[in-house]
């Protein structure tokens, strides 16, 4: 993905606080005023009975602070707001479409932001780092629990990504302890990005599997009976219910359903196999 670039310290505390929920953002602006402006009245005092050099430029500074601060708090919440905004309106758009194809025509942004919905969905905690600083282009970093996993957004239409951008991500997550880690891309992987990322926890996720994964997540809540005017509840769908209650696949985070074993020492038994097979074998 693109590298953002800060052109000021500003931008750097506006960015900052959109990563966090918009509402912890309208919640700092105040208490940063509150002691910006008592420093202020300090550093006024101090120069009324004993000027110095020092006491100007930090009555200066707090001055400044005291609106500057609070502004960036503010900025960087609405921003955070407008996110959520984009991020909500995005996979709502991608779980109605008809196929993959919906993915083709965003931008690197607006595909960042799904991959991260996606995964705020499915449980985790989503740290959006838009492939900024010395991380490897890692995009987002998820936690759920006590383990981190490590993702790449690729925005790739043109051509495959290659077993290069997998060995860059392998290498980022043993360095960091990473649990495991994801390449996402709306294109698809070459036969060496795959045959690398097999036996390691990397996991490949191309358009369809991330549309599987948005899909999965559509009806998030529905194993919760829909209550009637009347507040009873009305009868949920069997089929709808197991599908609320489908852990995510431990392979590719995608759905899950519930199928039957057939062959081996298990025919007979119940267990929960990725929706996306044969693409994806992972079992629970």
């Amino acid at each position: 993905m693109p590298r953002r670039k800060k052109s000021s310290p500003l931008d750097d505390m506006i960015e900052l606080v959109s990563m966090l929920p918009w509402w912890a953002g309208v919640a700092m602006a105040p208490i940063f005023y509150v002691l910006m402006h008592g420093w202020a009245l300090r550093a006024a005092a101090e120069m009324t009975t004993r000027p110095q050099l020092g006491s100007g430029l930090f009555y200066a500074l707090a001055s400044v602070g005291q609106y500057l601060l609070p502004f960036a708090c503010l900025a960087g919440a609405a921003v955070s707001a407008w996110r959520r905004h984009q991020r909500k309106t995005l996979a709502d758009n991608v779980s109605t479409a008809k196929s993959a194809d919906v993915l083709e025509g965003m931008s690197w942004r607006e595909f960042e932001l799904l991959v991260g919905e996606g995964f705020r969905r499915k449980g985790f905690q989503v740290e959006e780092l838009g492939g900024a600083g010395a991380d490897g282009g890692v995009d987002l970093v998820l936690r759920k629990g006590s383990e981190k996993y490590l993702v790449q957004c690729k925005q790739w239409r043109a051509y495959k990504v290659s077993v290069q951008v997998v060995r860059e991500l392998y290498g980022v997550m043993a360095a960091s302890g990473a649990a495991g880690g994801f390449v996402m891309t709306s294109g698809r992987f070459t036969a060496d990005a795959r045959e690398f990322a097999k036996g390691r926890n990397v996991q490949l996720m191309d358009g369809d599997a991330l549309f599987g994964l948005i899909r999965a997540v559509r009806g998030a809540g529905r194993d919760v009976p829909a209550r009637s005017a009347e507040g009873g509840t009305q009868d949920v769908p069997e089929e709808a219910r197991a599908a609320a209650m489908a852990p995510a696949c431990p392979r590719c985070a995608g759905q899950m359903v519930r199928r039957t074993a057939r062959k081996g020492a298990n025919a007979g038994e119940s267990f929960w196999g990725c929706a996306a097979f044969p693409k994806c074998r992972g079992t629970a």
